[in-house]
C-alpha cells in the first residue's frame, strides 16, 4: 500500500478522533480542518433525512471549490477528502431537526425533548476520491435510533454542567457523559458518532489496495 493523504474537512474533534486509531500511520498522513465556507442551516420543508443530504450536497461543492484554490496556488492536495453531516430528528416532527445548540438554554431544550424518548440520529457522509483535476463522488445518509432514558433533575444538570453538549447535534455525546443514560436500539454507533458506516468502510477499503 502506498502512503497517501486523508483530510477530513470536519472541525469535529470526535470524528477526528474516531477516524483517526482507524487509519494505519505509517501509510496515512490524516489531516483535519473545517471548511472556509459558512455551516448551512437546515433547509426548512424536509424530512431529516433529505436535510442531511441538503447540507451535505452543499458542503461537497464548498470542499470542491476550496481546493481548486488551493491547487492554484500549488498547495498539495489530498487524495480522499472526507465530509459529513449529522442531524437529530425530532422525536415529535420528522421535519424538524435538531442541529448542534447555540447555548446551553438550547441544549436545556434539546434535552428535555429526547429525555425519556426514542429518536433517530441521520449521518450524511461523502467521500472524495481524486483522480487528477477532478474528483469522484461516493455518499450515503444513513441512520440509527437511540434511546434516552428518562432523565433525573440531577441528570439534566450534570449533562449541562460537564458542556459534553458542545458542538454536539441534538446536545449530547453517546461517547461522553449522555453514554451512561443511554442505548442504541438499531443501526450504528459510528453513524451517530458522524459519520455514514458504509462511506467509512468504503475509504477503508480503498486504503489497504
Amino acid at each position: 500500500m502506498s502512503r497517501c493523504k486523508v483530510h477530513l474537512a470536519s472541525a469535529s474533534s470526535r470524528r477526528y478522533e474516531w477516524l483517526k486509531v482507524r487509519l494505519d500511520a505509517d501509510f496515512v498522513d490524516f489531516s483535519a480542518a473545517g471548511l472556509l465556507s459558512a455551516e448551512q442551516l437546515p433547509p426548512s420543508g424536509l424530512d431529516v433525512r433529505s436535510q442531511v443530504q441538503k447540507i451535505l450536497a452543499s458542503k461537497v461543492e464548498a470542499a470542491k471549490i476550496e481546493m481548486a484554490i488551493q491547487q492554484i496556488g500549488e498547495i498539495e492536495i489530498p487524495d480522499f477528502i472526507l465530509l459529513a453531516d449529522t442531524l437529530v430528528e425530532d422525536p415529535d416532527d420528522l421535519q424538524q431537526s435538531l442541529g448542534q445548540p447555540i447555548d446551553r438554554t438550547s441544549a436545556a431544550g434539546m434535552l428535555l425533548r429526547l429525555s425519556g424518548r426514542r429518536h433517530n440520529v441521520w449521518s450524511g457522509t461523502t467521500l472524495l476520491i481524486r483522480k487528477g483535476d477532478s474528483w469522484e463522488e461516493k455518499s450515503s445518509v444513513e441512520h440509527a435510533t437511540v434511546e434516552i432514558n428518562q432523565l433525573t433533575d440531577n441528570q439534566f444538570g450534570e449533562l449541562l454542567e460537564s458542556k459534553s453538549w458542545l458542538g454536539k447535534a441534538g446536545a449530547y455525546d453517546l461517547a461522553g457523559e449522555m453514554g451512561n443514560h443511554a442505548n442504541l436500539i438499531s443501526g450504528s454507533e459510528v453513524c451517530v458518532l458522524g459519520f455514514a458506516p458504509s462511506i467509512i468502510e468504503e475509504l477503508l477499503q480503498l486504503l489497504s489496495q
